[in-house]
């Protein structure tokens, strides 16, 4: 059965109203302003709501939850026709007169259900995603000393003692090798969110070219990398080691070092932390650039960092948080994956 307009299987309370009204539990919530425009879910509560969103209540021959997967389904079309690059609002008369297409109540209410329990696996996946997310957060504060302690507050059983505040100089050197014989062409970039990755995987497009990069430092595989761009993730610039495999070439304007007498893997993780930041706004400045701290080498190197003096602890730390983080990846996969199927169903099942 095909239905062409909305008000053949809406009821009048489907209508948007300028003031606030209550809705009930279960009601299809459609959002008309902003930019979640086009959005649809189904109220978990009784409440009220305002002229940004379209209430929607089907009549008894059409399951909400069907309609609300098919209004999902058209949702790209809605934003691509009548909305300016995904900007401005929608109205109650566009979504008025969506087209819809209905089979019969039994099979709305099997094509319900499917969605319905692959949603349920989405939003297990999300919480636990996100909790693990959270427990990282944690761990990183908990497991490092805080605010001047020489021990953290969480520790591993058979490890005790304080710990010891050693200067990033005396177990590091900086890297001064470039790349004059241009034996390396693969240029890499220190991101916020990614870690070290290849440039052309960040830009999506080469930013250097092979006659600008023989002054530029070597990077192996293992070195560290300071980028002194602040932003939103990292408000003094990240510090992130190369763990690509593989050897490439960064800008100068980077401080790229070498790490010896401390698991590597313990250091990654420190840097994680924001244990080292007060540090660097007391001795760095951004100057004329307001997105860059700027820090000289010796004040770089002196940078205090705080270290378990038993080696296996420092290892035992790298493995709980390498560990944490695959089981991150696994579950951010997982959701991914569990999304591309729905979007594949959702093309796959409605007309």
């Amino acid at each position: 059965i095909h239905r062409s307009e909305t008000e053949q299987f809406l009821t009048e309370e489907g209508l948007c109203n300028s003031a606030a009204k209550l809705v009930d539990k279960g009601t299809i919530l459609y959002a008309l302003y902003g930019a979640t425009s086009g959005e649809v879910d189904i109220a978990k509560l009784s409440g009220a709501i305002n002229q940004a969103i379209l209430a929607i209540i089907p009549n008894r021959n059409v399951d909400k939850y069907f309609l609300k997967e098919q209004l999902l389904y058209k949702k790209q079309y809605i934003v691509n026709t009548f909305l300016q690059g995904g900007q401005g609002n929608l109205s109650s008369a566009i979504v008025n007169n969506i087209n819809i297409s209905l089979p019969s109540f039994p099979e709305q209410q099997s094509i319900a259900t499917f969605f319905r329990t692959l949603d349920n696996k989405i939003q297990t996946t999300s919480k636990k995603l996100a909790s693990l997310k959270k427990l990282k957060s944690a761990s990183l504060v908990a497991m490092f000393p805080q605010n001047g302690e020489s021990k953290p507050k969480v520790r591993f059983n058979g490890f005790e003692g304080e710990w010891s505040k050693v200067e990033l100089c005396s177990i590091s050197k900086k890297v001064t090798n470039r790349n004059m014989d241009m034996q390396y062409t693969t240029t890499l970039t220190n991101s916020a969110e990614h870690g070290i990755i290849d440039q052309l995987a960040f830009f999506d497009h080469p930013v250097s070219n092979n006659d600008n990069i023989s002054g530029y430092y070597v990077v192996e595989n293992g070195d560290f990398v300071y980028n002194p761009r602040i932003s939103a993730l990292a408000p003094v610039g990240p510090i992130n080691q190369n763990q690509i495999g593989y050897t490439g070439v960064m800008s100068p304007l980077y401080y790229v070092f070498r790490v010896d007498g401390v698991d590597t893997d313990y250091l990654s993780y420190y840097f994680k932390t924001t244990l080292w930041h007060q540090y660097l706004k007391d001795v760095g400045n951004s100057g004329a650039r307001f997105d860059r701290l700027a820090i000289t080498d010796s004040d770089f190197q002196k940078m205090p960092i705080y270290l378990p003096t038993n080696r296996e602890e420092q290892q035992a730390i790298a493995t709980f948080f390498r560990y944490t983080d695959r089981k991150i990846a696994l579950e951010t996969a997982r959701l991914e994956k569990l999304k591309q199927i729905k979007l594949a169903c959702l093309d796959k099942m409605f007309v």
